[in-house]
């Protein structure tokens, strides 16, 4: 009798799904055009501004105001599309391409009853999810149990993708901090008018992979607790493109030549180093620790060849109070077989708030 190991097979499956994309030649190496030279520094500064340290962390998010269009609705529930003016400031939307200025969101409810009663949860956008509807089906099954789903089309992907950028290979790494820091500005006016302008009871913020790092700083970031809900993310992007296999996907050879153009010759060893204290802003545990912190639940994989486990504890560890969950697989079989088990986070971590009103 044979004994597989079905851990290893997991591990194996993403590697093997990691080579394909990003070993093969069927798509571009993420970073070809290098770091982004102005940009680069610019993000770095804003960025900074984020952590603990500085006072003003729990700013106010902007206002925004979606033009809305129904694509359909039944007697229980309706799904509807907006657009708005990304609230970005002018000096990020200056580095922003100007595809990405208008941003996109989907917006599935219950109709049933009134959003006082309701919850709502924002969806973003894991690496190479540029539509709305695998998030959507995650979504869908909760309007039985008053929740609502808003979905955000991430900046640089889907109809906000440059038109020089193929797929989900953003082309300078600025590029991926203005990516991670105008989807943080996006979500909260999300938040901020799902609170204000439409009256919901509860809030949370969700995301796989890349989105599930978004989710986690838009969980630190907003002024009033929600629920926080990273599913299959690491805790900083250095795991990802430094420590995974995306860095198979990386150009560091284009990277390498960058930097030489504006300092002396570096080794590869040297320009990975940079690369890691670049991604160090993304660092989620350098972020202030959310307001509920029982109300943040990540949800991660035993056998994940992008994401170690010591990454997942290391958010944990940072956010005392937080709770990690496991589903046995990989980083691609757990996101195609653990739906219900994202969902029942979801659901938890809303129990875990109270209500704005309590419902009559």
């Amino acid at each position: 009798m044979v004994t597989v190991n079905l851990g290893m097979l997991h591990y194996v499956l993403d590697h093997i799904y990691g080579g394909f994309m990003h070993r093969t030649k069927i798509s571009p190496p993420f970073f070809s055009r290098g770091w982004g030279g102005s940009k680069l520094e610019l993000l770095e500064r804003m960025i900074k501004q984020l952590f603990p340290e500085v006072e003003s962390q729990n700013w106010t998010p902007s206002s925004i105001q979606p033009i809305w269009r129904t694509v359909w609705e039944t007697q229980t529930a309706s799904l509807r599309e907006g657009i708005f003016k990304t609230p970005c400031d002018e000096q990020l939307l200056s580095a922003l391409p100007h595809e990405s200025h208008t941003a996109r969101v989907a917006f599935l409810a219950p109709k049933s009853i009134s959003p006082q009663k309701m919850a709502c949860v924002v969806h973003l956008a894991g690496t190479g999810d540029h539509s709305f509807e695998r998030r959507l089906r995650l979504g869908a099954p909760l309007l039985k149990q008053n929740i609502a789903t808003m979905v955000l089309e991430s900046p640089f992907y889907g109809h906000r993708r440059p038109m020089l950028q193929r797929g989900a290979k953003l082309l300078c790494v600025s590029d991926l901090l203005l990516l991670g820091r105008a989807t943080i500005e996006e979500t909260r006016s999300l938040l901020h008018w799902l609170d204000f302008e439409a009256g919901f009871g509860k809030m949370g913020v969700c995301g796989f992979s890349m989105g599930g790092v978004h989710a986690a700083m838009v969980g630190s970031l907003y002024p009033t607790p929600v629920a926080t809900l990273p599913f299959l993310s690491p805790h900083s992007a250095v795991v990802a493109f430094c420590e995974g296999i995306l860095r198979h996907g990386t150009a560091w050879d284009a990277l390498r030549k960058d930097l030489a153009v504006q300092e002396t010759a570096m080794t590869l060893e040297e320009v990975q180093k940079r690369m890691r204290n670049v991604l160090s802003l993304t660092d989620v545990t350098r972020f202030p620790i959310p307001k509920n912190p029982s109300a943040v639940i990540f949800v991660a994989a035993t056998d994940d060849g992008y994401i170690p486990k010591h990454s997942v504890l290391e958010l944990q560890k940072a956010w005392p109070g937080s709770e990690v969950r496991w589903v046995t697989g990989g980083h691609v079989s757990s996101f195609l077989l653990h739906n219900d088990e994202f969902r029942k986070a979801i659901v938890d971590g809303l129990n875990r708030l109270e209500w704005k009103e309590s419902p009559l």
